[in-house]
């Protein structure tokens, strides 16, 4: 399947080449997501995308939305948060009435609108975590851990103790983040290095897992390691290089296996008993060559695989066959089954524009007039079109 045939435009509003996004999905893929009452939102660097996958009336529902290099996602306590390659994009999500009025009218059950985004600069940033009433960023490019600060680029708040310095440049390739209400708790880095790109000549087996409170390095040994994530206490981290999906156990400070993936695995989130992780093919072999994986780089596939985390058997996939080649993140939004984003750019997504107003006051005036104290202001009004 594919979406609609449209013609593709960058940011400044120019018309480019048109690639085609061809997808494919297993049978069950709806019926797995209705089931469990969640949807998710996915974002690809390489295709500057951010789609979500939803159901509505047993059918697949999927859009797509330029994000220009959209990297980690995080869930807020207002909506979605999605860095990109300049700035970190704020979606709350709109007063609820107006999903539904999104085209096609009726389909959709909540609406996140790009209404903020912070300039950061190019710092390469990688996961996001909204964790102790703060958005947490990896800055690859500073080898560090940053919040969000309004008069300055970002708040550096935490780096690996095996880094000597903030400076620019890429020097262990920090990336993944888990985190908890207390804070940070985990991160994964490709290697031990303090040069830049040092991490490059020891990518195959020079990944690691750090504990971010006490700065020790509790697993060494992993092949290119992102996306560590907490679930109800126990501690997920995809091993890339080799395809997988493995547990932390805390007592053998070890990572065990629980399913080999046809992908390089990147981007994932856990909900009930099921992970959803990020396939991506294998590009140019500089970054990616002499992996583990790399004897099986014809076979693999780019998409999101569903996992029983008890069973370690793929209970869903949905696979591209044209137009996306790399997945970095996916969240899972519980108690969505079918969202829309409005991003930056509706006029590149082709997609109809959202103005949000404040509510106009019964005698003219507007909502936020009264003194404080006189009450609660009526709902900001939305106004859909082109």
């Amino acid at each position: 399947m594919s979406p609609d045939p449209e013609t593709e435009r960058n940011a400044t509003g120019s018309e480019r080449t048109a690639t085609p996004v061809d997808y494919e999905y297993s049978t069950n893929l709806p019926a797995v997501l209705d089931a469990v009452g969640a949807s998710l939102v996915v974002s690809t660097y390489q295709a500057g995308k951010v789609f979500t996958i939803g159901v509505h009336r047993d059918s697949l529902q999927i859009r797509f939305h330029h994000f220009e290099q959209a990297m980690g996602i995080a869930r807020t306590p207002t909506g979605l948060a999605i860095g990109t390659k300049r700035q970190v994009w704020s979606l709350p999500a709109a007063p609820a009435e107006l999903a539904s009025r999104v085209r096609p009218e009726g389909t959709h059950d909540v609406a996140f609108l790009a209404r903020q985004a912070q300039f950061t600069g190019p710092i390469m940033g990688h996961d996001l975590a909204w964790s102790g009433g703060a958005l947490w960023i990896v800055n690859t490019l500073f080898n560090c851990l940053c919040t969000l600060e309004p008069n300055a680029s970002f708040q550096p708040r935490w780096r690996p103790p095996f880094v000597s310095e903030l400076a620019a440049g890429d020097r262990c390739h920090l990336n993944g983040l888990a985190a908890d209400d207390s804070g940070p708790r985990f991160v994964t880095a490709l290697a031990e290095t303090d040069t830049d790109n040092g991490w490059r000549a020891v990518k195959r087996s020079g990944g690691c897992l750090v504990d971010v409170p006490t700065g020790e390095v509790l697993v060494r040994g992993l092949s290119m390691p992102h996306s560590p994530r907490l679930d109800r206490g126990v501690l997920w981290l995809l091993n890339s290089g080799h395809g997988r999906i493995e547990r932390f156990d805390p007592t053998t400070r070890t990572t065990v296996p629980v399913a080999t993936l046809p992908g390089y695995t990147r981007g994932l989130d856990l909900f009930g008993n099921l992970a959803f992780v990020g396939l991506s093919r294998i590009r140019e072999s500089a970054v990616f060559g002499d992996l583990p994986l790399d004897d099986r780089r014809e076979s693999l596939r780019c998409g999101v695989a569903v996992v029983d985390c008890r069973t370690g058997g793929i209970v869903a996939t949905l696979f591209f066959t044209s137009g996306v080649e790399e997945i970095f993140d996916v969240r899972v939004l519980p108690g969505y089954r079918n969202p829309v984003l409005s991003g930056p750019y509706p006029d590149v997504d082709e997609t109809e524009t959202i103005w949000l107003v404040p509510g106009r006051r019964p005698n003219g005036g507007t909502a936020g007039d009264e003194p404080t104290g006189c009450g609660t202001a009526p709902e900001a009004v939305a106004m859909v079109g082109r």
